[in-house]
């Protein structure tokens, strides 16, 4: 509810008199809130938002406008916007009926336009934001966006939701053989890179597991991880009748990924980090 004051000044015969101070309240019938679907966010991730309107009054409201900010940031002197919207993405329903498409405008914001918010009725729009490069990564980063509703004859609301960077390890691997080609009883080596782009290391308790079937079969096994000598079966396990190569459960951990980001375009850099597993043996 919003609260106003008004005073009177009388004048007369070169004197002049205040009245007493008129405080008077607008009631507002109109309420919002904005919630995001799912707590977090990762790398090329997209996030869900809910936009809720109540109009507990007995007057409709129409040419409505929804602005969100995408959860724009200072970035030097001007802003960089860490979501994009997902073209078609907007949904519009009122008390759970789905209604026509409204219109849209995106760009650093988002502006959902023509809305009507019928008498005693609940309004809810859903739209879906992309993750991009400008969203910050880091353990503990977060992004707020902020939707401000406004239209004639109400005074403007503002509500945000807020998602925080995913704490979890992101791992990939890649494997590559040399020399190629190798002789008949030559040593032929595998390398295993595991990249962690995620902001959390991946420890033992992540229990990651390399396996792989060598074919051809290797013999005499030599295996490094990081450059530090593995034995077997306190390691890993292998199988020379069939070639099953496997590492122990929580052999495996993978330093978290940093992140910088560009002093110009404002975009964040992801530096995974890499632990390297080298197996070699005889052909």
């Amino acid at each position: 509810m919003a609260q106003f004051t008004n005073q009177a000044q009388l004048s007369y015969n070169n004197s002049v008199t205040n009245s007493n101070v008129a405080v008077g309240e607008i009631l507002e019938v109109l309420s919002a809130t904005k919630t995001a679907v799912g707590a977090d966010y990762a790398q090329q991730d997209h996030v869900t938002y809910i936009v809720s309107i109540v109009n507990s009054g007995a007057v409709a409201f129409s040419g409505i406008s929804v602005t969100d900010n995408l959860g724009a940031y200072t970035f030097g002197t001007g802003t960089r916007v860490p979501l994009t919207y997902r073209q078609g993405t907007v949904r519009y329903y009122i008390d759970g009926v789905l209604q026509a498409a409204p219109t849209v405008a995106a760009g650093d914001t988002l502006v959902i336009s023509n809305l009507t918010i019928p008498a005693g009725a609940n309004a809810i729009l859903v739209y879906e934001a992309d993750v991009n490069p400008y969203a910050p990564l880091a353990a503990g980063s977060s992004i707020t966006n902020q939707a401000v509703i406004s239209g004639s004859g109400i005074t403007p609301i503002t509500t945000s939701a807020s998602v925080v960077a995913e704490t979890d390890p992101i791992l990939s691997i890649t494997k590559s053989v040399s020399p190629v080609p190798v002789t008949e009883n030559g040593t032929l080596t595998y390398t295993f890179v595991i990249q962690n782009s995620g902001n959390t290391a991946a420890d033992a308790a992540d229990n990651a597991v390399i396996t792989d079937t060598f074919n051809p079969v290797l013999s005499n096994l030599q295996v490094t991880f990081n450059g530090a000598q593995w034995a077997e079966t306190t390691n890993y396990t292998y199988d020379e009748e069939t070639g099953l190569f496997t590492t122990n459960t929580g052999q495996i951990t993978v330093p978290e990924a940093t992140y910088t980001q560009d002093a110009v375009t404002g975009a964040w850099i992801t530096t995974p980090g890499v632990s390297t597993l080298v197996v070699s043996g005889t052909v």
